[in-house]
């Protein structure tokens, strides 16, 4: 697709039609992978490529009698996080805020209730403290660790990641896959 074909909406004011544009369009430019254990929630691929999502996460959730995809919210926040960090070398809780507050727009330009995506959220998130990883990225971008000083589980992402660096695992498996 054209770069002038995605913006199919003009503003140059606040609008959720253009927000829902940059939504698509950032997913357009990465992978999705579902298939590890991701602390957090999600994280990306130290290149940016790919986007993963916690195997565990639910991919919907219900609002307003529609099931509603968790996707594209989530590449929202990491592609937005990972270009801060790369692009202009931020440290993470900067990146990470900034990123939260697009993902917090493009959740409410979808018509969602930001506290009942935030609910969903924090019922899902496993306690980092008793998170049992089991399957790594190889590539898995620790920067949010390291500069959290979440030792232990950056520690344990390390281990589990060296354990399926022989395995290609990185890769988004077809059904997996999202575009």
């Amino acid at each position: 697709m054209k770069l002038e074909d995605e913006a199919r909406h003009k503003s140059e004011d606040v609008d959720n039609a253009v927000l829902t544009d940059v939504v698509l369009a950032l997913q357009r430019r990465v992978e999705v992978n579902h298939d590890f254990d991701i602390p957090y929630l999600a994280g990306y691929s130290e290149d940016g490529r790919t986007v993963y999502i916690d195997r565990h996460l639910p991919r919907t959730m219900a609002s307003q009698g529609r099931a509603v995809r968790l996707e594209p919210f989530l590449v929202t926040h990491e592609v937005v996080e990972k270009s801060l960090l790369d692009k202009l070398r931020l440290h993470y809780l900067h990146a990470h805020q900034i990123a939260l507050r697009t993902e917090r727009d493009a959740v409410r330009a979808a018509r969602v209730s930001w506290q009942a995506y935030q609910a969903l959220m924090k019922s899902n998130e496993k306690p980092i403290d008793e998170e049992k990883v089991k399957a790594v990225p190889h590539d898995l971008d620790l920067t949010p660790y390291r500069d959290l000083k979440d030792f232990p589980v950056l520690d344990r992402l390390v281990k589990a990641a060296q354990g399926s660096k022989g395995r290609d695992r990185s890769q988004p498996s077809a059904k997996n896959r999202a575009r």
